[in-house]
């Protein structure tokens, strides 16, 4: 048996609780393209046809998600306008990302249906995911456990600032 890899991590209480302690139904993109509260929902920015939130769920410090604003699953369903918002948006946070994380480079892409690791197959979401030299460490070779070395609250206040 498999000992259970713990990491204390108190902030993310907030973020359960901000579920009810429950799954939350529906899609988490349209939800949060309808909210009013962009902070209860980490949405960073919105454009008129795609916006960008903090992953909740992150694989790294920064990891942003970029999705139009209509829901659909793939590519050649987006229109050229949504299209170039959904880069143009990812280009900018990237910028972003470089003044605020200084990350040493990205892993920018989607992932198309349930067999590509999507977590949200239908509604397509292109993940952005600052990353650095040694970001793959001991901790998640050895200990299999993910070090976030920033809250998202923290995170979301210096994005939106």
């Amino acid at each position: 048996m498999t000992p259970l890899g713990r990491l204390w991590a108190p902030w993310r209480g907030r973020y359960i609780a901000r579920l009810g302690g429950r799954p939350a139904r529906g899609c988490l993109f349209c939800r949060a393209r309808r909210a009013t509260d962009d902070h209860r929902h980490w949405v960073v920015s919105r454009g008129r046809r795609a916006f960008v939130l903090l992953n909740c769920y992150p694989y790294n410090n920064g990891h942003l998600l970029v999705a139009p604003n209509r829901h659909v699953a793939g590519v050649r369903q987006l229109q050229d306008a949504e299209l170039l918002e959904l880069w143009r948006l990812a280009d900018r946070f990237l910028q972003r990302l470089d003044r605020i994380l200084r990350p040493h480079g990205y892993n920018v892409g989607l992932n198309l249906g349930h067999a590509a690791g999507a977590g949200v197959p239908g509604h397509l979401h292109l993940h952005v995911v600052p990353r650095w030299h040694g970001d793959t460490n001991f901790m998640s070779t050895v200990a299999g456990t993910k070090v976030i070395s920033d809250s998202l609250e923290s995170l979301y206040r210096r994005l939106t600032s």
